[in-house]
């Protein structure tokens, strides 16, 4: 009988948190140093706090009569997982993070390892990209990034690929536990940089798997006519439908690169008061790296946003059709978030706002 055992965590009240556990909880430990064995035992701190499976030691199957909705996504299932494929790691605590995303959900498994699985089949084609080509990147890259140690295939219920991952030690980037906003900006770009001059032969282009991050913007022209009927009255729908039109009208970009897709503060880990990681490659790709600009409006202003502008290698082609992406997914949130949620109409408005700005400016 399986040792593995679950232990259950409070979901954090904080926005904050929330953002800080997902992104954390999606990454490997780049610390050489780091003794603990791959396979070893809980701590005994973890076994004082554990709840041990009550069926049978083990999780039954989930329900074949629907599908596998987040919900059911549990400690006692990837316990159950964890048992059936990968023994060696049975005797290890698992536990929910504080807080969980939408794309994927995530747990802890002992100290030094994190589970991940994709919470709908729409994610599921990026467990084996991820698999395929994260090692090759991370010799080539200046920071650590996800190192994806077992990949799983369905069980116990459970339909689609997942995967465990090295756990990489830092914290989410906030305004608060960056040193140097500039720098920390300067230290993206030079990290993107780094990713767009490997060699992209054979790579993943866009498609299903990244939501075609990397490929003309004019693939979400009608969603994004529809966000811009729905918005008249909210924001400057003109000079937003102007910033679209910008990037449609862009000529196509020059050889494809390497992208991350989803460069973001939760996905950008600090320690120190620096960068220190970049996780979550689940958008990835080959292509137009336009789409990692987004950031210089969603996180970045003023001297930080220049500097990050001045560390890329793009024309202003590159950053047309960059506003093009931020604009398309601004708006969505903002149509969404009109419905129930004041807190990220304000800011997802204020995000809107700079990509205008931004765009007057270029003109």
């Amino acid at each position: 009988m399986s040792t593995c055992f679950s232990i259950s965590v409070e979901a954090s009240k904080a926005g904050t948190a929330l953002v800080l556990a997902v992104a954390a909880s999606q990454n490997p430990d780049p610390n050489p140093l780091n003794t603990s064995p791959l396979g070893g035992s809980p701590s005994p701190s973890d076994r004082a706090s554990a709840r041990r499976n009550p069926v049978a030691g083990l999780p039954a199957a989930l329900p074949q009569s629907r599908s596998v909705r987040k919900a059911d996504i549990t400690a006692d299932l990837v316990c159950g997982l964890i048992a059936d494929q990968f023994p060696q790691w049975a005797d290890l605590p698992v536990r929910p993070v504080d807080a969980d995303g939408i794309d994927n959900s995530t747990f802890r498994l002992g100290q030094t390892m994190s589970v991940r699985l994709p919470s709908a089949a729409a994610y599921a084609e990026q467990v084996d990209k991820e698999h395929r080509w994260l090692p090759l990147l991370a010799r080539q890259l200046p920071l650590p990034i996800p190192e994806p140690l077992a990949e799983g295939g369905p069980g116990r219920g459970f339909p689609r690929p997942w995967s465990v991952y090295r756990w990489i030690d830092g914290e989410p980037a906030t305004a608060g536990n960056i040193a140097d906003m500039g720098q920390f900006a300067t230290d993206l770009a030079g990290f993107l940089g780094a990713l767009y001059k490997i060699d992209p032969a054979g790579g993943p282009g866009p498609g299903t798997h990244n939501f075609f991050r990397g490929g003309p913007v004019a693939v979400y022209d009608g969603e994004t006519r529809e966000e811009l009927a729905s918005l008249r009255g909210h924001i400057d729908t003109a000079l937003a439908a102007q910033v679209w039109r910008a990037a449609l009208d862009q000529a196509p970009p020059g050889p494809p690169a390497w992208f991350h897709g989803d460069a973001q503060p939760g996905n950008l880990l600090v320690r120190d008061g620096r960068l220190s990681a970049v996780i979550d490659f689940g958008t990835s790709g080959v292509g137009d790296p336009a789409c990692d600009t987004t950031i210089a409006w969603t996180f970045f202003s003023g001297e930080s946003s220049r500097a990050f502008r001045e560390g890329l290698p793009f024309d202003e082609a590159a950053w047309a059709r960059g506003r093009g992406w931020a604009i398309w997914k601004a708006m969505k949130v903002l149509v969404g978030a009109l419905e129930d949620d004041p807190e990220d109409v304000a800011f997802t408005t204020r995000v809107i706002e700079a990509i205008l700005a931004d765009h007057v400016a270029a003109a």
